[in-house]
């Protein structure tokens, strides 16, 4: 940590909002700072912004933009000769000789794209344009608006880094005297057209410039503003301070009592459970799934449509020769009856052939008997035969 007095290394010059010692409490945000002495303890209260001692030298490119105590914002002043003053029909028209500088200023709190949509348009209300945008410190602001979300410095840093601003001034007023438009050399203010009221409400701190032609106005972007991210925050109040807690911070930071504190973490806790459930539910249905796909896969290579092709074939193969088979057991069932049948015809055919035999040796038995029958009777008639010739 440094000391105020000590100068921060920056590309931009010296960072001389440490070193005035006398504003330091309102740059760093302390709302309860009552005495000008500086408070370092303040820095030890926000430790995740060690901003203090970064050296820019590092970052030779791009660097965030000088306050307005910074040499380089002190260079650019010095430059400017404000004897010329610029008319809006010149600074529009780009016949200016210099740089115009337009200043636009506001809290700035919880930076979002409204305020980024705001800067723009200031940025771009003329070809050659030098924005210096003033952001009131927290004690005005509370003062003159109410507490704010962020404090001093986190929403100096915030619009520091915008890339539409050219120069910041912290802790600016919240009206524009004239005493401080000649000392930054402003030549017209920016801001959106609806009257802003001073303190109570009343009037609008900038008519006397509307008066003078010295605003220009920019447009709202609708749908978005502090307030607004404000009010969703308050509507879910239990859900932010729930994560938080889970987060690690206590009861005690987030100002929430003992019961409330117990009531959260036991919700907390619930929706743990809840969300391990659905995880092992998840799990298990991942791994039934891989499961039914390793299956499955399984299957298609058992019976898929190759296999079941493959199986036709083979199925088919043997259901034909499973035919064929059949076929010729038929076939040779037949010609075994016929063979059978054969056979038992043979002794029949035999014994025919045989009776035919006997009948043609009987016949021819009887035939030779006949014959020498004859025979004898022709021999014992011849004799006389004979003699009755003699």
């Amino acid at each position: 940590m440094i000391e105020p007095d000590s100068p921060s290394s920056s590309g931009n010059g010296t960072h001389s909002l440490l070193s005035a010692s006398g504003q330091i409490n309102q740059q760093l945000g302390d709302n309860d700072a009552q005495d000008s002495e500086p408070k370092l303890v303040l820095i030890e209260e926000h430790p995740t912004l060690p901003l203090y001692d970064l050296n820019f030298d590092k970052y030779p490119f791009s660097k965030p933009c000088p306050y307005a105590s910074d040499a380089q914002a002190l260079e650019e002043l010095n430059a400017c000769d404000y004897t010329e003053r610029i008319t809006h029909e010149m600074a529009r028209s780009g016949q200016s000789k210099r740089r115009v500088r337009v200043y636009a200023d506001g809290i700035y709190d919880l930076f979002h794209q409204g305020h980024a949509r705001q800067l723009m348009q200031a940025k771009n209300l003329f070809p050659n344009v030098y924005l210096i945008v003033g952001v009131c410190s927290n004690e005005l602001t509370l003062k003159m608006k109410g507490r704010t979300v962020m404090n001093g410095f986190e929403r100096y840093e915030a619009v520091r880094h915008c890339r539409y601003v050219d120069e910041i001034v912290a802790n600016a007023p919240w009206t524009l005297t004239d005493e401080f438009l000649n000392e930054h050399k402003i030549d017209f203010v920016a801001h959106d057209d609806i009257p802003y009221g001073g303190s109570g409400g009343v009037g609008d701190i900038y008519a006397h410039l509307k008066e003078r032609g010295m605003f220009v106005a920019t447009e709202r972007t609708p749908g978005v503003s502090t307030s607004d991210i404000v009010a969703r925050i308050v509507k879910d109040y239990d859900m932010f301070v729930r994560r938080n807690l889970a987060r690690g911070y206590t009861a005690k930071e987030l100002n929430v009592s003992f019961l409330s504190e117990k009531k959260f973490r036991f919700q907390n806790k619930m929706d743990e459970l809840k969300t391990r459930g659905k995880r092992v539910k998840i799990d298990l249905l991942t791994r039934w799934e891989a499961k039914s796909r390793d299956l499955l896969n399984a299957f298609l290579q058992a019976f898929g449509r190759e296999r079941l092709f493959s199986i036709w074939r083979e199925s088919k193969g043997k259901i034909m020769s499973a035919w064929g088979s059949s076929a010729s057991l038929e076939a040779g069932s037949d010609m075994d009856s016929d063979q059978d049948e054969y056979e038992d015809m043979q002794p029949v055919a035999q014994s025919d052939s045989a009776l035919e035999t006997v009948h043609g040796h009987a016949s021819a038995a009887a035939a030779a008997a006949a014959e020498s029958a004859n025979n004898l009777s022709r021999s014992s008639s011849s004799p006389e035969v004979g003699s009755a010739h003699c």
